[in-house]
């Protein structure tokens, strides 16, 4: 159960696949006002150059709930797979990072690639899977009352990310500046395109 003194205050996450711009998203949060909750342990690469916003405890989610007051008020990065072992007990405000699959995969090829692992890649069968997980995923997000979500598009965030920012901003209601959200995208981290 929520400790925290407010326990309605929700925890803002960010989710999505991995490689879907998740890292782009709490990047903007953060400059946006946003307190972040991360660990620094996995630290920038050439694969996520402005860094991974990552708290390794999430991954441990289903048995390790005890940082989730620490989350409330803050933003953490949750990729899909885990969000939905996210305990009912609590509010969360979710923003949910949408990109082509054919990007997805390609990115993830690219990141086995430069770390040495020149394995084949099923794209296929990766994008079937993941075309189903997202479908569970919406699905799932759409029955939970304790959960609101926007659905953005890393497309639309590299094109209009003023307008994307101010969407984000306005979802989140917490007095974040759009300004300086829309100023951290950078759109030749674009590498991988559909």
């Amino acid at each position: 159960m929520p400790t925290s003194e407010s326990p309605d205050t929700p925890i803002t996450v960010v989710s999505g696949l991995p490689r879907s711009g998740t890292s782009m998203m709490m990047k903007m949060l953060e400059a946006g006002g946003m307190d972040v909750l991360t660990d620094q342990i996995r630290t920038a690469d050439d694969d996520n150059p402005k860094g991974y916003y990552e708290f390794e405890r999430v991954k441990k989610i289903t048995t390790d709930q005890a940082w989730l007051p620490e989350a409330q008020g803050k933003v953490v990065k949750i990729i899909s797979f885990l969000l939905l072992k996210a305990p009912s007990d609590y509010r969360y405000k979710v923003v949910f990072m949408k990109r082509a699959l054919p990007e997805i995969l390609a990115s993830q090829q690219q990141m086995l690639l430069r770390r040495g692992d020149n394995s084949p890649q099923d794209d296929v069968r990766m994008a079937e899977l993941y075309e189903k997980h997202l479908n569970q995923a919406c699905a799932w997000l759409e029955g939970q009352s304790n959960i609101d979500v926007l659905y953005v598009e890393h497309r639309r965030t590299l094109e209009f990310p003023l307008d994307v920012a101010k969407q984000v901003a306005d979802f989140l209601g917490c007095g974040l500046d759009p300004v300086a959200m829309a100023s951290e995208v950078d759109k030749s981290l674009h590498r991988q395109r559909a």
